[in-house]
């Protein structure tokens, strides 16, 4: 009989103990048994999955995929068990969503009790994040980002276009004059971001072209909440999605400057926000329930007026 389920059960157990001693341990078998599964399933494969040394082990290239792979379909068998043995008729379990930290805030987590009283038996596991997560190796169900996306298997819904825009307080340029030109940028407290994929840098429009434009300031970072707070504060000023700020603009606690100089033309600037998930023969139905309630009134949030 194909037991290939409990190979992989194996196989992760052995990675996320880190030994075959700890993982035979918690297996309730033996260690030379253990080993002798692993090699098994390598000799299947014609890989190898682990390198071995006598103070740790570690994956290849392979065993990192086959580690990704087994560990999503492990949680996909759990959730077949779990509607089987709870009722298919509801959605139910543990849901893990990812997205930027204003996103999430603004965006996300005020619909959630909404989609609590129409789904009561879903467990949201949120994490809010500026950095890009890896769906599989986080063990994330869907991922909410902003901007391009890279080619993948995964299936990706849009949800809208933000654009960037750039904000400070009315205390801040009260002390420090509003910029007429991009040029004026040069003598301003100009926030930003530490992730990554961030640049030191203001797309401008500039005679027809487009002019990455590096700015400085007193704070960077690792999430646009901080920034944009830190701008109502009068500290500086801040480049955000339009999402993100046009509250405080409508509320007088932001004012938008340089809007001729940039804007919802300009490449680059406006970037789609899209929710994306593993998509394959079947998508576990807590997943189907919070796209199918979170999609349409994100896309409302994302088209709504200021």
């Amino acid at each position: 009989m194909d037991n290939r389920a409990g190979e992989m059960q194996v196989f992760v157990r052995v990675v996320e103990a880190g030994s075959f001693s700890e993982a035979a341990r918690q297996l309730m078998m033996t260690p030379s048994t253990v080993s002798k599964l692993i090699v098994r399933i390598e000799e299947r494969l014609g890989v190898r999955l682990m390198e071995r040394s006598t103070r740790r082990l570690s994956l290849t290239d392979e065993g990192r995929l086959y580690y990704e792979r087994s560990g999503a379909l492990l949680a996909e068998l759990d959730d077949v068990e779990r509607e089987l043995a709870q009722g298919a008729g509801s959605a139910r379990g543990t849901l893990r969503v990812n997205a930027s930290v204003a996103f999430g805030t603004h965006g996300i987590v005020p619909l959630l009790p909404d989609f609590w009283a129409a789904h009561p038996n879903v467990t949201v596991d949120l994490s809010l994040s500026d950095e890009i997560v890896d769906l599989y190796l986080d063990r994330t169900d869907i991922a909410f980002r902003v901007g391009e996306l890279a080619s993948s298997t995964l299936v990706a819904r849009k949800i809208g276009s933000a654009r960037r825009k750039i904000v400070g307080s009315p205390s801040y340029l009260d002390r420090h004059g509003t910029p007429e030109t991009f040029e004026d940028l040069a003598h301003h407290n100009c926030l930003s971001f530490n992730f990554r994929r961030a640049a030191p840098v203001w797309p401008m429009r500039e005679g027809g072209r487009v002019v990455d434009r590096v700015v400085h300031g007193s704070l960077i970072a690792n999430n646009g909440e901080t920034v944009r707070e830190m701008a109502v504060r009068g500290v500086g000023l801040a480049r955000l999605a339009d999402f993100h700020v046009d509250p405080d603009i409508a509320a007088g606690r932001l004012v938008e400057v340089l809007a001729g100089s940039q804007g919802s033309g300009l490449p680059g600037d406006a970037e789609d926000v899209h929710a994306l998930y593993l998509g394959g023969q079947r998508v576990p139905r807590r997943v189907r329930a919070f796209l199918d309630f979170m999609v349409p009134r994100l896309q409302a949030f994302m088209k709504r007026d200021p």
